[in-house]
This record gives structure tokens, C-alpha cells and sequence, in this order.
């Protein structure tokens, strides 16, 4: 195994860097197979979401593949690769293991428990199924990511530790008071259908909002949202076209955006119009990167290697929360979106108030860590060493399939000349004989193929498997004929 990852995520990066990096899925497909054209990848898969995007490979050398990987990143996202450079981290084998297993579980969400990520690995998983860039080995990583996820939230109580992005980015709304009661009664515009916008309009109409309008620029999904929505019967709910936001905009309380556009969805001026304010268009906050700092490239060093968000939310808060000079809040905005759908500068307008990525990633450092998340790092330790060990054991399964099928045929061989040399032996005395040899055959190789089974299963153990072939002469292009078998089985990697 040469698992390596190659990424950046909101420990790493500012959210500036992320949403100028975002992928969209056309982006994500030729950043997929360009890798898989690459010298030292064989596999691919890009694991690219909200506040986070990864590139994972299977390589045969680890320098070239993380120079290869990190250039194809720069490209691909359309951030410069002395830019981006400081931003990436890399992890390879077991410990690249660890990293996707930690994901899964939500340990390295920008809240710690959230179950979406599950979906978005799958999703990653099945665009590489799609495209064939995801061999054996990213095919066992991210079936087994989504198994030792789904155990993290059902055997302890990470579910405790935070909720998903929606609900805490309501709750950052809420501003202190219980969702339930702030939602009630509210009017709520929910532009988008994906996967975060049906969840945030599910999760609106749980908190007893009285009417969910769903605006998506493909009408027939948002027809289809809706009419989920309305088997509950707690909430209104209606679709509308793209076109009429700006008119609910006038109508509505609480707006949630989350869509896959690359502008902007919601000007400041836009928002400004809707509440009927004022807005002057000429002081907005700059969108240029900030300049780096002394000392804030070890700072970025640092957010990795301690897999702390506090640092990174009070360096990354951009978007300040109304004032009072402003008045009581009008209107609730919740940006969820990557890149952002709803401009920064919306906050300067009276009576908004704006909650986006980058004032999540502030609110949740201070978030409270439930003592369940030890319990899953122990789990995500204990399943990076079976992983590990399964993979190496795996590596030496066609090598000893190889043996045994050599020594069958020498079995097969020796008995056709038994015939040849006593031809007089009848059916029962061959068989007699046939089984003996298998049986001394079959003992023989006993005790050595579970044995060095186990000693690949070890750290360190994957020149086992050469040593077999070396002893006993096998055929490479026998083993390999092997490991093609059993990749092609239909059955194999399902859950």
C-alpha cells in the first residue's frame, strides 16, 4: 500500500484560499482522470466539500507523487501553487489511513460530529467507482471509512459532541436562544436542493417555521423537495423559479443558500432592496487575500499538526455580526456555500444578520467537545491497524493462491506419470493414491502459508510476499493473473 493524500481543509487554510480552491464536479472529473495520467498515481479520488479538499492516490513514489498531486491541485483549482503550497498537507500510508478515518467520523469537521461527511465520502467513492479511477485500494479505504463512520455514531456519542453544519449554523442564528422558539412563525427562503439545502429546509420545518419556499435553478428538484417537505404537513411549503428570489427576499425572515454556483447568488444590494435600506455599494471589505504574516505559516503548521480550530477561528473571522446601532435583525441570513453564495458585505446592511463558513469556523472553536470523542479516536486507532493489516495481508493472498496452484499442478503431473508408469491400477487404488499426495501436499504447505500470512499481516511485512515468490520460483505473471481475479470479482468491496 502507497496511500497518499494531498489536501486542504479549514485547519489548514482561510476560507479566502478554500473558496477560491473549490471544485466544482466538472473541475473534480478531469482533476480525477489527469491524476490517474500522472506517472506515479495508479488510483485516484477527490474527497471536495464545503470547507475541505482532498486528493487521494495510490503512488509509487512518495516525493514525485506529493510534487505531482500539489501541482495538479494548483491547477486545477486556480490557486497558484506558491500560494497554495502553504496551505497543503500531506500524509501517506497508515497514516493517510488515519486522516480519511477521522473524517469519516466527523473528528476533523469544522463541527466535531457531523454526520454529513458520511454522505459526501460516498459520494467521492462512487464518482471514482464512475470514472475507474478507484482501484483496490481506495475501493477497501473508503467502504471501510464509511463503516468505521457509521460505527463512531452508533457505538458512542459523537452525535453529542455537535450536530451538522445547518443546525449549528442555525443556532449561531439563534443567537443564544433555543432554535425552536426563534424559528417559530418564520418565513424561510431555502435557495438550492442539494443534499445541505434539503437538509437545512428539513431541519427548518423540524424547528416549526410556518413556510419553507424552495428556490433551485432546476425547477423539477425543487418540486420534488417540496413535496417531501409537505408529507409532514408541520410547515408550509412551495417552489419557485431562480427568478422570483428577489421577491421573496421581501417576504421572507430567514434565507439559507447553499448551491453550487460559482458567483455570487445574493448581492449586498440585493438584500438591501428586499428590507428597503439604505446601502452604500462603495465601502465594501476588501476580497483580496490578506498578506501573509510573520509567523502565520507556522501558525498554519501548527493548526494541523494539533487538530485545534481555535486558532484558525479567530484568525479566519471576517463577517461581524450587526451592531446595535443597527437595529433589531430583520432578516437571517445562513451562507453555506463554498465558494459563498451570498456577499460579505451583506452584514453592513441594517437588520441583517449574516452567519457564513468562515464565522462558523469561529463560533465552533469554542464549541464544547463531548468525552465520547476519545472514545472514537481509540476506535479510528484500532481501525487504522486492522486496515493496515488486512491490506497487508491482502498483498500476500495472490502470492500463496499462486503456490497452491502450483502445487496442485505438480500434484496433477506426478499422477498423470503414476498412470503412465502402472497402468493396471484401478479407480479406487488411484484414488487412494491421489489423496495421500494431496494430503502430504496439503500439509506441507499448512503450517508456511498461514504463517507468513500472519507475518505480512505485520508492519513491515510486505517482503513476504517476494521472498515466497523468490523460494519457490513462482511465475510473477501467475500472481498477478491472481490479484486481476480478484479485483474483477463482482462480489468483492460491497457492503
Amino acid at each position: 500500500m502507497s496511500l497518499l493524500v494531498v489536501g486542504l481543509s479549514h485547519r489548514s487554510a482561510p476560507v479566502s484560499v478554500l473558496e477560491r480552491a473549490s471544485l466544482p464536479a466538472d473541475a473534480r472529473t478531469k482533476l480525477l482522470q489527469d491524476t490517474l495520467a500522472a506517472e506515479p498515481a495508479t488510483e485516484a479520488a477527490v474527497l471536495a466539500t464545503c470547507n475541505r479538499i482532498e486528493l487521494y492516490a495510490d503512488v509509487d513514489k512518495f516525493h514525485a507523487g506529493v510534487a505531482e498531486l500539489s501541482t495538479l491541485l494548483a491547477q486545477h483549482s486556480g490557486v497558484g501553487l506558491d500560494e497554495l503550497t502553504p496551505h497543503l498537507y500531506v500524509h501517506y500510508e497508515d497514516r493517510a489511513v488515519h486522516h480519511l478515518f477521522s473524517v469519516a467520523c466527523g473528528l476533523d469537521s469544522m463541527v466535531v460530529g457531523e454526520g454529513q461527511i458520511l454522505g459526501q465520502i460516498k459520494d467521492a467513492l462512487a464518482r471514482g467507482q464512475e470514472l475507474h479511477t478507484a482501484g483496490r485500494l481506495l475501493n477497501d479505504l473508503f467502504q471501510q471509512a464509511l463503516r468505521v463512520g457509521k460505527r463512531a455514531h452508533s457505538e458512542t456519542g459523537i452525535d453529542r459532541a455537535g450536530q451538522s453544519l445547518v443546525t449549528f449554523g442555525l443556532e449561531q442564528l439563534a443567537d443564544g436562544a433555543e432554535v425552536t422558539e426563534w424559528a417559530a412563525g418564520k418565513r424561510a427562503l431555502v435557495i438550492g436542493a442539494g443534499s445541505m439545502s434539503s437538509l437545512a429546509a428539513a431541519t427548518l420545518v423540524r424547528a416549526g417555521v410556518a413556510e419553507v419556499v424552495v428556490a433551485n435553478r432546476t425547477r423539477a428538484r425543487a418540486d420534488r423537495l417540496v413535496e417531501i417537505l409537505g408529507q409532514g404537513g408541520r410547515s408550509s411549503a412551495r417552489a419557485v423559479e431562480m427568478g422570483a428570489v428577489g421577491d421573496e427576499l421581501t417576504r421572507a425572515d430567514v434565507v439559507v443558500s447553499c448551491t453550487g454556483a460559482t458567483g455570487l447568488v445574493l448581492t449586498a444590494e440585493a438584500v438591501a432592496e428586499a428590507l428597503g435600506v439604505a446601502f452604500d455599494s462603495a465601502y465594501r471589505p476588501s476580497t483580496a487575500p490578506a498578506a501573509a504574516v510573520p509567523g502565520e505559516l507556522d501558525q498554519h503548521a501548527a493548526w494541523v499538526e494539533n487538530g485545534s480550530v481555535a486558532a484558525l477561528g479567530r484568525a479566519a473571522r471576517r463577517v461581524p455580526v450587526p451592531d446595535a446601532a443597527q437595529g433589531p435583525v430583520r432578516l437571517h441570513l445562513l451562507d453555506l456555500a463554498m465558494p459563498r453564495d451570498i456577499d460579505g458585505a451583506a452584514h453592513r446592511v441594517a437588520g441583517v444578520r449574516l452567519v457564513d463558513i468562515e464565522s462558523l469556523a469561529e463560533a465552533s472553536a469554542d464549541a464544547p467537545m463531548a468525552a465520547d470523542v476519545d472514545r472514537v479516536r481509540t476506535l479510528v486507532a484500532e481501525e487504522v491497524a486492522a486496515f493496515g493489516a488486512a491490506q497487508r495481508a491482502a498483498h500476500i493472498t495472490p502470492t500463496v493462491v499462486a503456490l497452491r496452484t502450483m502445487a496442485a499442478d505438480v500434484v496433477a503431473g506426478e499422477i498423470a506419470r503414476l498412470d503412465g508408469r502402472l497402468p493396471g491400477l484401478d479407480e479406487k487404488q488411484r484414488a487412494e493414491i491421489t489423496q495421500t499426495v494431496r494430503r502430504v501436499v496439503d500439509k506441507l504447505l499448512h503450517a508456511p502459508t498461514v504463517r507468513v500470512k500472519q507475518l505480512a499481516s505485520e508492519p513491515g511485512g510486505a517482503g513476504y510476499a517476494d521472498a515466497l515468490r523468490e523460494l519457490f520460483d513462482l511465475d510473477p505473471q501467475t500472481v498477478a493473473a491472481v490479484s486481476r481475479a480478484d479485483l474483477n470479482d463482482p462480489n468483492r468491496g460491497r457492503s
